[in-house]
């Protein structure tokens, strides 16, 4: 499937929010995380210029928000969403795949943190994420080419 990155601006916060309640509320609730609109809105405007909107024929479809962390020489993927609807057609896997080619190309690795009740750890481990830590809650995962 054909998709796009835009930069989010202030007009899909209310896209993302319910990007946040449809994709992550029950994963939430299975690990005793807020779900409440507060929540949910500081999680999206956390590093709000990193965030892109994954478009599908002009279509608002997902989220997909890296940093660059310099100190670490890492990208860290702080949320990457897909509408359910948009879900099972290879577009996070294709964000992901280019992501890693990038730190490849840098030297650096790419991070990130999954709840342990996601099903998306086992794309992760497919695409060569290792487990390098945990809490309570997330596992924390690393791709190191």
């Amino acid at each position: 499937m054909e998709f796009s990155l835009q930069a989010a601006s202030e007009h899909d916060i209310a896209f993302l929010l319910k990007l946040r309640e449809a994709t992550m509320k029950q994963y939430l609730e299975d690990v005793g995380e807020p779900t409440t609109t507060e929540a949910y809105l500081e999680r999206v405007m956390y590093k709000f210029e990193d965030a892109k909107v994954i478009k599908v024929h002009g279509e608002s479809a997902g989220l997909f928000k890296v940093s660059y962390i310099p100190e670490n020489n890492q990208w860290y993927v702080v949320q990457i969403q897909l509408h359910p609807g948009y879900q099972n057609h290879r577009i996070g896997r294709q964000l992901l795949i280019e992501l890693i080619s990038v730190a490849t190309e840098q030297g650096a690795s790419v991070g990130l943190s999954v709840l342990k009740t996601n099903p998306a750890k086992r794309l992760y481990t497919r695409l060569g994420f290792e487990l390098v830590g945990e809490t309570k809650t997330e596992f924390k995962m690393e791709y190191n080419a």
